[in-house]
């Protein structure tokens, strides 16, 4: 196929999409707004983390089918895949790097090319505010939406093989679609119109947002009524039609709870239910910092410290996009805690990356946030001299139990009402 087309956003999603093209025998122009990234992709160096990508990368570069660019140029396909954040102000999605984009398409269209929006949207964002904008200086192009459905930490493996929607609104933009994306993925593909595909994969993320909620629910019930419910989950998930997801400290990333919101915004006397999962999820890492403060603040420490183990938003990546331990760290932070966090994988961030040893040393409470494979190798006994209370809180279930008591650490897993209604008796 020698097909030319011009990714326009090169992050988590545009770089591996436009390499997977590229590698696929494309002429693959690829854009990016930040001269940092068009600067370090030119040299080889891949700035997403994401096993296989660096090694894709320097391929694709050799073969002379993928350049890099600040300015957009004329192609035959465009594929917009920017982000789309929360506006904060609004509670809405903000399409301004969609409309800037669009609008780059705009200037060096044609006719008879077409446009593909990868990014997630508000359903009917493509009709509404992308074709307007771009038919309003070249009327005549093909327009779709088709979203990723990926896991960081395999993108590489899933963009080929998992199933690929196409949005499409004339039989001919499907048609055509359907052929670009072939030529790389090995999953089924299924079209549909292109609002609907804008909402499905709203819904796949909003599914995921109220069963987290939910479970964060039965976590918050099970320590009210003196039961472990990482056991309670695993016992009523041997039903065949049940599969509870798992609680934790938040929901993090750059989709799930983000997502949700676009449906309530474009729909909001009809999703209460999607509101509440949301408004749940937010409220863990307050759920977290009562319990953090009532082992430290509740005992009489004075000053107290907390370690972080984990910025991250979910375990073995280093994206810590809307993570909920900046939230807990802001919460605790504010009730006059000092706080330390360590993260292996993390390289940048909104709050400073200390060494484990300088996050454990003179702290009165460790909380295992993110479930990094790698933080179950971290030995207890070694961290026991340096703590100054030995207190963990592990909000994942994801550390040996067992291992850190045998240490000496007073060990509280988010969920486990067992442990808490002994405390009560023992008080009593």
């Amino acid at each position: 196929m020698s097909q030319s087309i011009a990714v326009i956003g090169l992050g988590y999603i545009g770089l591996p999409t436009a390499l997977l093209f590229a590698d696929a025998g494309l002429e693959v122009l690829g854009v990016d707004i930040n001269p940092e990234v068009v600067a370090a992709l030119r040299a080889g160096q891949c700035p997403v983390e994401e096993p296989g990508l660096p090694e894709l990368l320097r391929r694709v570069l050799a073969s002379g089918r993928f350049t890099v660019t600040q300015r957009l140029e004329s192609r035959e396909v465009y594929v917009i895949t920017v982000p789309t954040p929360l506006d904060r102000e609004t509670g809405g999605a903000d399409l301004s790097a969609v409309r800037k984009a669009a609008e780059a398409v705009a200037e060096v269209a044609r006719p008879g090319q077409m446009v593909v929006l990868e990014s997630t949207v508000p359903p009917g964002t493509l009709n509404r505010l992308v074709r307007p904008i771009i038919e309003s200086k070249v009327p005549g192009l093909d327009y779709v939406f088709s979203p990723e459905r990926v896991l960081p930490g395999r993108i590489l493996e899933e963009l080929p093989t998992n199933p690929r929607l196409i949005g499409a609104d004339t039989p001919r933009a499907a048609e055509r679609a359907r052929a670009l994306y072939a030529s790389f993925v090995r999953g089924e593909i299924r079209v549909t119109d292109s609002t609907t595909a804008e909402m499905v994969k709203l819904m796949e993320n909003t599914f995921r947002d109220v069963n987290i909620a939910l479970a964060n629910e039965f976590a918050m019930a099970a320590q009210a009524l003196g039961v472990n419910v990482w056991e309670a989950i695993e016992l009523a998930n041997l039903h065949p039609r049940v599969n509870i997801h798992r609680p934790g400290p938040g929901v993090g990333g750059h989709c799930i709870p983000v997502d949700p919101w676009f449906l309530v915004e474009r729909a909001p006397m009809v999703t209460a239910l999607i509101r509440q999962a949301r408004t749940t999820n937010d409220r863990m890492p307050v759920v977290v910092a009562e319990t953090v403060e009532r082992l430290t603040v509740g005992r009489g420490v004075r000053q107290p410290k907390v370690g972080l183990l984990g910025l991250a938003y979910k375990g073995n990546v280093d994206d810590s996009r809307e993570s909920p331990a900046y939230v807990l760290a802001r919460i605790l932070q504010s009730r006059g805690f000092e706080v330390a966090a360590y993260d292996p994988l993390v390289r940048r961030g909104a709050l400073p990356n200390a060494t484990l040893e300088e996050c454990a040393r003179g702290a009165h409470c460790l909380v295992l946030v993110t479930d990094h494979a790698r933080f179950r190798e971290i030995d207890p006994w070694q961290l026991r001299p340096l703590v100054a209370e030995p207190v963990l809180v592990d909000t994942r279930n994801h550390l040996d139990r067992q291992r850190w008591e045998a240490a000496g650490f007073d060990v509280h897993v988010l969920g486990d009402g067992r442990k808490q209604a002994a405390e009560v008796r023992v008080d009593r």
